[in-house]
């Protein structure tokens, strides 16, 4: 799944105005897909504006302090973008190491 698909499939909890997912990292928009399918949407009100890379980093945009309280909605979203990180820094090695074996070839 594409970011593009990701934020289709989730459009009715996409915030109007935002533009949602905005990485596309198959991995990444794998690991999304099934935190929101398995919890975040069932949450009464759920929304997100935006989930995107900044300085190298994972930030996850929603509402989730209104609903579920400051202390619950910062251990949730920083769970999410610290798996989200990792993965984005892997990812990075990974093509890093892709890009150094077709040099050498």
């Amino acid at each position: 799944m594409e970011a593009e698909d990701f934020n289709k499939k989730y459009a009715d909890f996409l915030e109007e105005g935002h533009y949602g997912l905005a990485i596309n990292i198959a991995p990444i928009t794998k690991y999304l897909d099934e935190i929101f399918e398995t919890g975040l949407i069932k949450i009464p009100g759920f929304q997100y504006s935006q989930i995107k890379s900044k300085y190298g980093s994972c930030r996850l945009y929603t509402n989730l302090f209104d609903i579920v309280g400051v202390h619950l909605a910062r251990i949730i979203e920083n769970e999410i973008e610290r798996k989200i990180t990792y993965m984005m820094q892997a990812h990075s090695e990974y093509m890093s190491l892709l890009e150094k074996q077709k040099i050498a070839d």
